[in-house]
């Protein structure tokens, strides 16, 4: 008998766990799992991370930022800060019902924060801070007993402070700060043991823990149901000609304010800044960046006066700074609201000051004075693409468009994408981008669109951009996201390609913005038509190439627009370096040739097949066939790496030395350049 018990036990065991796996495969995804891919799903873009998160896993207690308890499988915690995350916050967050740990501070998550955390019960801390969350604090948010730590810090959160927080008896760190709470702070309850670093930066919120006496006002304030949905994309919008009386009154209205601006800050604001620097100013340097004493700076604030304005806009007037040794600087005036607000303004702008970027404006530092902060950032002397494309006589050439084009995609895709925590503009338009004097492109205004948005404008958030560039949905929600700042750059592109701005007069008298003529001509196959006659240089493919990318960036729907990275690689790809082109290599013999000749060859051709000469006047590249080769071993070295174009050392049949630049990967794989030449 124990002779045929041995025999059959290895099938039967082996038999068990097959019938064991099986079974085990045809549960799937816990649960807990089904609702982290929900989650996963509503995420836009984010570092990578999430790729890692399968549904064909039987739980997701090996995902990254996932924690389970060991013998229940349920999550307990979720850290998934700082890892670049957009999109909304699902409600199946609240399936996680045995989760004690939830941080997703430092991302771009926006929309409401979803009632259903309500639901997680065991939840001990809880942190949204620095995020894009806009809405209401759900009431739901009291029933979670356990809480110790809640912080929805940095967000643009409104309306009041649910009084069903004073119920979290266990709460020990509680921070609202910087938000745009309004209203009473709930009393006689577990609010009461914080004070005012927990409610900073919020411009609307009384009561005893800030020192500030509630009005009564009937209620007005804070009224608002927690947990109000904000108004969804309702689809589409689509551009026709019932547009047309609201695009001329918008105009007009831009028109009215531009006026209002200039005469109201640009000239009556010059005698407030001399009181704000003699009223016991002080200078704030970030990281040494002001060569200067504050003494020093001090001294020429007091000396401007109205010849020293070059601009008045939404954020306020601007001033042009001359030191005495030669540096000049441009000088921002923002008028202070109020001193909760001020502390939070410092700190952002610390964050603000620490961005260094080729291709963004850099903040050096401020003047704090009681009634202003002063920025102080690098001053362009090419002005604005506003003003380069459409006041100045000497237009802009092709070459000089695609070079400012890059420079700006570069600087939005920085912002997006390697700041942390990452940066939505806001207000992307002809005007915040700057020019040197050789035409490179600089992202201004960033981070300040976010931080001004006007406490008594009833279109809170829609302020922050300029009508023309705004994207379809943030214009129905208010909501910024990465997508919109993607819109606006379309929108732009299609500026700088056409020469005129999104709402100019040609597109109006038709019922359209930029965007709605551009769509007329493409059902017309005639879109190559939007290009400025009066540019020169143009050249086809790359015309079509850049309208491509407009395309995809003014969608209408959000989720078919790329992101900025992705633009930039394709623009990369697609657009020759214009940088390179314009300013020429340097040749041993020191000379700088602007005119040269790159000989290049495709894979699996003979090589020297065709030849791509530059002349600076003919804007363009042109290819002509090549019968012989034309190089000798030793004509030709190394030039090494310029910008993000490599070049690479290859050898032909007959052993011939040649370097060559990756231009165009797919179209052409090398070019060689005559001479021995080191970039410049």
């Amino acid at each position: 008998m124990g002779i045929l018990l041995a025999v059959f036990q290895g099938p039967l065991l082996l038999r068990f766990l097959l019938f064991f796996c099986l079974v085990n495969k045809l549960q799937g995804l816990t649960s807990d799992g089904e609702a982290l891919v929900n989650f996963r799903t509503n995420i836009i873009s984010s570092d990578g991370l999430l790729r890692q998160w399968r549904p064909e896993d039987p739980d997701p207690c090996g995902w990254k930022g996932v924690t389970c308890d060991l013998k229940t499988k349920r999550v307990v915690y979720l850290n998934l800060s700082n890892h670049r995350l957009s999109g909304p916050i699902s409600p199946d967050i609240g399936k996680l019902d045995r989760l004690i740990f939830l941080d997703i501070h430092y991302n771009s998550f926006y929309g409401a924060i979803p009632p259903e955390l309500g639901n997680c019960t065991e939840l001990q801390g809880l942190f949204l801070h620095n995020n894009y969350l806009s809405g209401f604090i759900p009431t739901e948010i009291g029933n979670l007993s356990k809480l110790q730590t809640l912080d929805v810090s940095g967000n643009s959160l409104s309306g009041s402070i649910p009084a069903s927080l004073g119920n979290l008896k266990n709460l020990s760190i509680f921070n609202v700060s910087n938000n745009f709470l309004d209203g009473p702070i709930p009393s006689n309850g577990a609010l009461d043991q914080f004070g005012t670093n927990s409610f900073l930066g919020n411009r609307g919120l009384c009561g005893t823990h800030i020192n500030q006496s509630c009005k009564n006002d009937g209620g007005a304030s804070g009224s608002h149901p927690a947990g109000q949905n904000v108004k969804k994309n309702s689809g589409r919008l689509f551009i026709s000609a019932s547009a047309t009386v609201g695009a001329l009154l918008l105009v007009a209205l831009m028109c009215f304010w531009g006026c209002f601006l200039y005469k109201k800050l640009g000239k009556k604001d010059v005698k407030g800044l001399a009181m704000d620097v003699s009223g016991g100013a002080s200078i704030v340097m970030f990281h040494g960046d002001l060569p200067y004493s504050s003494k020093d700076i001090l001294t020429k604030l007091e000396s401007l006066n109205e010849e020293h304005v070059i601009g008045a806009g939404g954020f306020g007037t601007v001033y042009k700074l001359a030191m005495d040794d030669g540096n000049v600087f441009a000088l921002k005036r923002i008028v202070k609201l109020n001193e909760g607000f001020d502390r939070f303004f410092e700190r952002e702008l610390e964050i603000l000051g620490s961005i260094k970027h080729r291709y963004l404006v850099n903040l050096r530092g401020y003047c704090n004075s009681p009634a202003s902060k002063l920025l102080i950032y690098d001053y362009l002397s090419g002005g604005s693409l506003d003003e380069a494309l459409h006041e100045k006589a000497e237009l802009l050439d092709w070459d000089a468009r695609l070079n400012i084009i890059m420079g700006a995609a570069k600087g939005l895709a920085y912002l997006h994408h390697d700041c942390s925590p990452r940066i939505i503009h806001r207000d992307i338009k002809s005007s915040n981008i700057l020019l040197d004097g050789n035409f490179e492109a600089r992202v201004s205004d960033f981070g300040l669109a976010k931080l001004l948005e006007d406490e008594e404008s009833h279109i809170t958030t829609i302020v922050a951009g300029t009508f023309g560039y705004l994207a379809p949905e943030y214009m129905l929600s208010g909501r910024a996201t990465e997508k919109t700042d993607i819109y606006s750059f379309g929108v732009l592109l299609l500026e700088v390609i056409s020469g005129k701005r999104p709402t100019d007069a040609l597109f109006i008298e038709k019922g359209f913005n930029i965007v709605g003529w551009l769509n007329y001509l493409i059902t017309e196959d005639r879109q190559r038509e939007i290009i400025d006659v009066n540019c020169e240089g143009v050249e086809s493919e790359t015309l079509d190439a850049l309208l491509s990318v407009a395309i995809q960036c003014v969608s209408s729907t959000p989720e078919d627009r790329p992101t900025m990275h992705r633009v930039v690689q394709t623009l990369e790809s697609e657009v020759p370096n214009q940088s390179l082109l314009r300013s020429g290599f340097k040749f041993q013999d020191g000379t700088i040739r602007k005119e040269y000749d790159l000989i290049g060859w495709s894979p699996g051709d003979s090589p020297w097949n065709y030849c791509r000469t530059y002349r600076p006047h003919s804007s363009h590249i042109q290819k002509s066939p090549v019968k012989s080769d034309p190089l000798k071993s030793g004509n030709i070295q190394q030039c090494g790496k310029y910008g993000n174009y490599s070049r690479a050392k290859a050898y032909s049949s007959g052993g011939y030395g040649a370097t060559g630049l990756v231009d165009r990967p797919g179209e052409l794989d090398h070019f060689i350049v005559h001479d021995i030449c080191n970039t410049r």
